[in-house]
């Protein structure tokens, strides 16, 4: 496991956010081994998400054994509405026709092959010995991961109220705080600090040793 493992909120399409957030990290970790854990979400309602999408992918080609991009659920309504047309309207409606005009197109079926490709490789949770990770959360009742791929993807209740103890500490994302700050609970942490909405990017910093984060990195979006 390395020294320290950096979990990163929901970006929405906030590339400028997400290069500020990734400088931090570069000076907080001084050198040290490092993995990023991304918590899905990476398009829809910010300004660019092609350019978040440019910015990820790059980072999981010159390390892939360090960097882990999970899907979210708008990754999963974007290849939906490529796939099949289903919920295309829905998902525009959503951010998606902003994630296009990033791309300078207007039809789903025009995104780039290799995009597309790479957000249907992405896993949908993530472990190490300490935390699971995963974009929205588990269904409560069942220690250790939840086997049903929806609800890891758009799981809302009962996760968020129950707080139940599924073996290892969960951090997600999905539910945006309207305060700016991570939730941190005994057995989850939810670092969806609703960057696109006026609040902050957020990196849990975590390690080894304790469940959950031993510090917060975030940036604001400046006027």
């Amino acid at each position: 496991m390395p020294d320290l493992t950096y979990a990163i909120g929901d970006i929405h399409g906030c590339a400028d956010l997400l290069q500020r957030l990734l400088e931090q990290i570069e000076r907080r970790g001084a050198g040290r081994a490092r993995c990023l854990v991304f918590l899905g979400d990476y398009v829809d309602r910010g300004p660019d998400s092609a350019r978040v999408i440019e910015i990820l992918r790059d980072l999981g080609e010159r390390e892939p054994e360090a960097v882990t991009c999970l899907m979210g659920n708008h990754e999963e309504m974007m290849l939906n509405a490529y796939r099949d047309g289903l919920g295309a309207t829905a998902w525009q409606e959503n951010g998606g026709g902003g994630t296009l005009a990033s791309f300078g197109i207007e039809d789903p079926e025009d995104l780039p092959h290799g995009v597309l490709d790479w957000l249907s490789a992405l896993p949908t949770v993530h472990e190490d010995s300490r935390r699971y990770y995963v974009h929205a959360g588990f269904r409560p009742g069942r220690r250790g991961i939840d086997p049903d791929t929806r609800s890891r993807l758009w799981i809302r209740e009962p996760f968020l109220s129950a707080d139940y103890d599924f073996g290892k500490h969960v951090v997600h994302g999905h539910t945006p705080q309207k305060s700016g700050q991570p939730d941190v609970r005994t057995h989850r942490t939810n670092l969806d600090t609703a960057a696109v909405r006026g609040g902050a990017l957020t990196a849990g910093v975590f390690t080894g040793e304790d469940d959950r984060a031993v510090e917060f990195l975030q940036v604001w979006r400046t006027a």
